[in-house]
């Protein structure tokens, strides 16, 4: 911590770190509770783009975990907020439990592509649509570029391949909202009132959690949970403050060593 501020916020992933679709990470809630007795602020940083907040939220409800609302900050309110600021009128690229969180934006005679993680769409009619339209110069809006995430039968693709071959394809660039962007972990802690020399992130994604929060000036603890898989840590520069097994040994590291 040489050099470092006194740690005032933990933002802390969810799909791989706290819980794995409908199943919570051993020790995880106890571990969260730990931590909240503490003197930080906690928020809930995702890149989830598969359920809105509100589904989320009782989801993670459901499992026991103490949370509220206004602490969850996602990808789709990263999405919104530059949809807003640019008056686009967006061809949504998301699945249906998601779109609530961009209700009010229009989206008659769009103008933007925005992707997520949405399997239901990701089918040749729907992907050429948003490929014709790029080509006649819409904007492309990655809400994120992950590779893969972790479900309960296994690894399953990302958004990343999907946003990447619709950029082959239209030779352009995306404009990513979501982590492992510095905007991101920016916007996350500009209501917690503290710098990024003061912040911590945990999450399983080495690149989006670990090597974007640190690119932003944060420390990062990576889990070996989730998405993780051995060498993970080694594909990162500099490489993660922490590797360890789960969250409850993260909290445990951070009450122990950070504050």
């Amino acid at each position: 911590m040489a050099g470092r501020r006194a740690l005032k916020a933990v933002l802390i992933d969810l799909s791989g770190t706290l819980h794995v679709e409908d199943m919570a990470v051993p020790g995880a809630q106890e571990a969260l509770n730990r931590l909240r007795q503490a003197s930080v602020a906690v928020k809930f940083v995702t890149n989830t783009t598969k359920e809105s907040k509100r589904n989320l939220l009782e989801r993670l409800q459901h499992l026991n975990f103490d949370l509220q609302e206004n602490e969850i900050f996602t990808s789709l309110s990263a999405a919104r907020s530059l949809l807003e600021q640019k008056q686009h009128r967006p061809l949504l690229l998301v699945e249906d439990s998601a779109l609530e969180d961009f209700t009010g934006i229009d989206t008659s005679e769009p103008n933007a592509v925005v992707i997520g993680l949405a399997p239901d769409h990701f089918n040749y009619q729907t992907l050429n649509k948003a490929f014709r339209m790029i080509v006649d110069g819409a904007p492309l809006i990655a809400i994120h570029k992950a590779r893969y995430y972790r479900r309960k039968d296994g690894l399953a693709l990302g958004p990343g391949p999907f946003v990447t071959g619709l950029e082959y394809a239209t030779d352009c660039r995306a404009t990513v909202v979501g982590k492992p962007e510095k905007t991101f972990f920016a916007q996350a802690l500009s209501d917690l009132g503290c710098s990024p020399s003061e912040a911590v992130m945990i999450g399983d994604d080495a690149r989006d959690d670990v090597g974007g929060a640190q690119n932003a000036g944060m420390l990062g603890i990576l889990v070996r949970t989730g998405k993780y898989r051995e060498g993970d840590e080694n594909k990162i520069s500099p490489p993660p403050h922490l590797t360890c097994d789960s969250f409850p040994d993260a909290v445990e590291h951070i009450l122990q060593n950070l504050l």
